[in-house]
């Protein structure tokens, strides 16, 4: 029977480099996940030779270029990190931004302050809003109405008292332990430190089964968009190169 292809197959990460360029002793592999699609261009430049005729008499390769794109349903730091960014990961904090959805009332006294959610610790003010989507404007200390203070230390907002009673939503940054989470902190190194990977790709069929198995990659292009009804569907690409035994890449084919 003949070899045909259906789906968007399987594909593995495996850093090898970190972006210092040092070996990574002990590399964690990692699935690409929920694939929506993959693609592998490759393709040369073409030097052609001609004489008087209108037709080149000859025609050689000249340099080539693998070029990879991966559509994916699935988020995870580590990958992320270990592919592209190369940053330096803290195991277990997150800085989430939140905001009071169905509003808080103003207590006795002007003073409000938000349940932070996880058990998390406040960080940081991200403004305060009337019940008609009207910002209040912050203020040292002392508000009068439409106006108000924080203290970013305890997380507490002072309102003018001839506010007491008003619904306000308050948006703010806050920390928490989450088991499993992972902060990354990206820094401006200098030009040309890129952490570097090897890819495995695995298609199957009807019994039948392709593989490709690049040594060695590295990525240049990640994008998020996201959509108001809509999953988020993360783009990465990365550009395949030659390995220091001169490897590019392996393929396999059932047929």
């Amino acid at each position: 029977m003949a070899q045909y292809l259906f789906g968007a197959g399987k594909l593995f990460a495996t850093p090898i480099l970190d972006v210092y360029g040092q070996p990574i002793a002990n590399p964690t592999p990692v699935e690409i996940g929920v694939m929506q699609s993959v693609s592998v261009d490759i393709s040369y430049d073409l030097k052609e030779l001609f004489g008087r005729g209108q037709f080149a008499v000859d025609a050689a390769r000249g340099k080539g270029s693998i070029k990879c794109k991966a559509t994916v349903g699935r988020i995870s730091g580590a990958l992320l990190n270990s592919i592209f960014f190369g940053g330096v990961v803290a195991e277990g904090g997150m800085d989430i931004v939140t905001q009071t959805i169905n509003g808080e009332k103003i207590q006795t006294g002007g003073t409000l302050t938000p349940v932070v959610p996880n058990a998390g610790t406040f960080v940081k003010n991200l403004g305060v809003t009337d019940a008609k989507a009207v910002p209040l404007t912050r203020v040292a200390a002392t508000p009068k109405t439409g106006e108000y203070s924080v203290d970013e230390t305890t997380g507490a907002y002072t309102f003018a008292t001839t506010d007491v009673g008003k619904v306000v939503f308050i948006s703010f940054k806050y920390s928490a332990t989450v088991a499993g989470a992972k902060s990354i902190q990206v820094n401006n190194l200098e030009m040309g430190y890129t952490p570097e990977f090897s890819v495995n790709l695995q298609r199957e069929f009807k019994g039948k089964f392709m593989g490709m198995e690049f040594y060695r990659c590295v990525s240049n292009k990640l994008g998020f968009s996201s959509k108001q009804d809509d999953y988020d569907l993360p783009e990465f690409e990365f550009q395949p190169m030659a390995d220091d035994l001169n490897r590019v890449f392996n393929s396999t084919f059932s047929e």
